[in-house]
């Protein structure tokens, strides 16, 4: 199994975020919330990271949680189907109040997961 998160599927196009917001859709299962699209060109699944600035001032905190979140995606995309089919633009957002422990994260990112891809 490949446990490794490229650059190949990292979301970075503007255009492709602002599509993922007006056309996607939504699934919550506190405290990560997901907007995903289903993509029928033949890219790869491609994800992006956030942790609203509003809640949490310090950089140091922002960045923990989105290395925590993306460590749960590495371990846990194998869930995702990976055929022609069911491609996605995933958009990761953290709606806790507080820092969360890694394991509330990865149960979640596992619920969420589930919920787009039976």
């Amino acid at each position: 199994m490949n446990f490794r998160f490229p650059k190949s599927e990292k979301l970075k196009s503007k255009k492709a975020i602002k599509l993922l917001f007006t056309e996607g859709k939504t699934v919550t299962k506190y405290p990560i919330k997901l907007f995903f699209l289903p993509t029928q060109n033949g890219q790869n699944t491609k994800a992006a990271f956030s942790v609203p600035k509003k809640r949490f001032k310090k950089a140091v905190d922002r960045n923990r949680i989105k290395r925590q979140i993306k460590e749960a995606y590495r371990h846990q995309k194998h869930l995702l189907k990976n055929d022609e089919n069911s491609r996605y633009l995933l958009f990761f957002l953290y709606i806790g109040k507080e820092t969360a422990l890694y394991n509330t994260i990865d149960t979640s990112l596992v619920n969420v997961i589930k919920k787009i891809n039976p």
